[in-house]
């Protein structure tokens, strides 16, 4: 099978000029078929702040409301996203931005209220894979938004995470896939208070030993928890480390 390359990126990472220009730059020099899945939400946060408009988080996740559903539109599917794919264009590769709702690409549905309301929330329920694919093997370049939808004309937020890890376990029926999530660490680290405790392999086993210990915590926990689950479905290597390393053999692998 051919190798593709899906890298799922966020923060300040794609937010600040300069670090997204090396970001483009890195992934540009990706050798054969590849997606970038990105977030957005620190600039969200601001252009709500400008607009008056209260951002409220549970649990390290955004509640969704009307007006922020608004927001996080414009943002990822279109600011963020957009700045993306002209920054990819000047450096010879053809990329093309994409919400979950163009071609319908990923479908989901608005996440049920339990102990929080999230809001206009999505979670993942299908991935369009033959569009998908058929786009990658023209030699196009996906860069999926953070937006997915109901199918009933409704956008909703959508975890960035989430969207590569579905998007890997489909297209692995169809692609030898290395799915690499960018963060601001160097890995999944031993101490988080150094940056140079990387561990460097984690199984299932020392997963869970991890997180019995308290050095796996918060939200690397669902990340982990992603990565276990991409692997299960076919997916051939799961990485996470950081952005300015994700082309050199970095971070912590995922077996």
């Amino acid at each position: 099978m051919d190798k593709l390359t899906i890298i799922k990126v966020g923060g300040k990472i794609v937010e600040e000029e300069q670090s997204l220009r090396q970001l483009l730059k890195d992934f540009s020099q990706i050798e054969g078929y590849k997606v970038l899945v990105h977030g957005g939400g620190r600039s969200a946060t601001k252009l709500a702040e400008k607009l008056g408009i209260e951002s409220r988080m549970v649990n390290g996740r955004r509640v969704t409301d009307r007006d922020t559903l608004e927001i996080v539109t414009m943002v990822y599917g279109g600011l963020v996203n957009k700045n993306i794919v002209a920054g990819l264009q000047a450096l010879g590769v053809n990329a093309l931005g994409l919400t979950g709702a163009d071609m319908n690409i990923i479908r989901s549905e608005k996440r049920p209220v339990k102990e929080v309301d999230y809001g206009f929330v999505g979670d993942v329920k299908e991935v369009n894979s033959e569009t998908l694919s058929s786009l990658i093997q023209q030699g196009i370049v996906p860069i999926l938004a953070p937006l997915t939808h109901d199918k009933e004309g409704n956008i909703l937020n959508t975890n960035a995470d989430t969207i590569a890890g579905e998007t890997a376990k489909v297209l692995a029926l169809k692609f030898d896939i290395t799915l690499i999530y960018c963060f601001e660490k160097k890995g999944v680290l031993m101490n988080e208070n150094d940056d140079e405790s990387v561990i460097p392999n984690i199984d299932k086993a020392t997963f869970e030993q991890l997180v019995k210990d308290g050095i796996v915590q918060g939200g690397m926990i669902p990340k982990l928890e992603n990565a276990f689950q991409a692997i299960e479905k076919g997916v051939k290597e799961v990485i996470i480390t950081s952005a300015s390393e994700f082309g050199e053999n970095a971070g912590t692998r995922i077996c």
